[in-house]
């Protein structure tokens, strides 16, 4: 019988186990609170009790790509498209200034509008009002070039999540004409560019397995990212996956921690399909290890529109026009909400 203590010390201090371990820290429940209680205490000796925030700009909700999970997938026909103009996207920095976010987000499906001379004027924009502030792209895949022309431009780190390091499990979960070779070669172009880069995976996913996670794991540990964004999936109602069962909240939070402890010095967000799946998950996450979290600046009438998932929490303590009432939740959780650039520790 595995000594659960002794098992994730042994993590905590050599930021590494076995396959073995780290399936059963995955796996048990009996682990949570060892995990959460290491994992917190990580990220405390390195953040303090710092939670950073992001604001979050919802692009554009077209996108180019068929992936099988996605409620703005391709070939959704019920989903109202729109995309932010350049004025829409400075007045949601201009609102997120004011209230105290020093890093804006920009997400958005991988969108041909917003080719590399559009996306770099708004990007230099944002930079040039704003130079106390990082631009964080969530943009997808594009060549090396444009990750060179995006970064000349001002932006900071960009988020790709690689989804799941095995390539037959990516073919599972994606159409024929995306490559899970072309992913990863972007993760790493990222990195070689100059990019804080993100990367990250569901928690849950159909046809996942407990070696799928441990594979995940794995490549992290070889890409070596300055921020991680894990969340469970969950299903949306239009899309081919519909009705599958979603992920579990307490394998996620697991995941959490043993990544926390695994890359002590990462940037983690506790995320929206958290916050979604369970009441207490954006607080959940943050006790298991994460020190980042991204309320919504986008234009409330287009929040609904990008619905990656059924569901999706917009409103509310997810809102940046609600930032007082995170402050107050994050609080009472033992944490304080930090309104800094929140680059990683190195």
């Amino acid at each position: 019988m595995i000594n659960i203590e002794e098992t994730v010390n042994r993590l905590r201090e050599t930021n590494d186990l076995d396959d073995e371990a780290l399936l059963y820290l995955i796996q048990n429940d009996e682990c949570n609170s060892i995990l959460f209680k290491h994992a917190d205490s990580v990220r405390r000796e390195i953040y303090g009790d710092k939670v950073y925030i992001r604001g979050l700009i919802e692009l554009t909700n077209y996108c180019k790509n068929n992936c099988l999970y996605c409620g703005i997938r391709r070939d959704n026909k019920s989903v109202g498209r729109y995309r932010l103009s350049k004025e829409q996207v400075l007045l949601c920095c201009e609102q997120g200034y004011e209230l105290g976010f020093r890093t804006f987000v920009m997400q958005g499906g991988e969108d041909p509008y917003f080719s590399d001379d559009v996306l770099c004027d708004i990007i230099s924009d944002i930079k040039n009002k704003y130079p106390d502030c990082a631009v964080t792209l969530s943009l997808g895949e594009r060549s090396r070039e444009s990750y060179k022309l995006l970064f000349k431009a001002g932006a900071d780190r960009y988020l790709l999540r690689h989804e799941t390091a095995d390539k037959a499990h990516y073919e599972k979960l994606h159409p024929n004409d995306m490559s899970f070779d072309n992913r990863i070669k972007c993760l790493y172009d990222l990195k070689e560019t100059g990019f804080q880069v993100g990367a990250g995976f569901m928690v849950g996913s159909p046809f996942q397995t407990y070696e799928n996670i441990i594979a995940d794991l794995r490549f992290l540990q070889k890409l070596k990212p300055h921020m991680v964004g894990i969340g469970p999936f969950i299903s949306h109602c239009q899309t081919p996956f519909a009705g599958y069962k979603n992920g579990d909240t307490f394998v996620t939070l697991r995941l959490l921690s043993i990544i926390r402890l695994m890359l002590p010095n990462v940037l983690l967000p506790s995320t929206t399909a958290l916050s979604t799946i369970h009441p207490d998950g954006r607080i959940l996450g943050l006790k298991a290890g994460a020190n980042v979290v991204m309320p919504n600046l986008s234009p409330k009438n287009f929040r609904s529109l990008y619905s990656l998932y059924d569901g999706k929490a917009a409103f509310g303590a997810e809102s940046a026009q609600e930032l007082e009432k995170l402050k107050e939740i994050v609080s009472k959780a033992g944490y304080s909400v930090c309104v800094d650039r929140g680059d990683v520790k190195k």
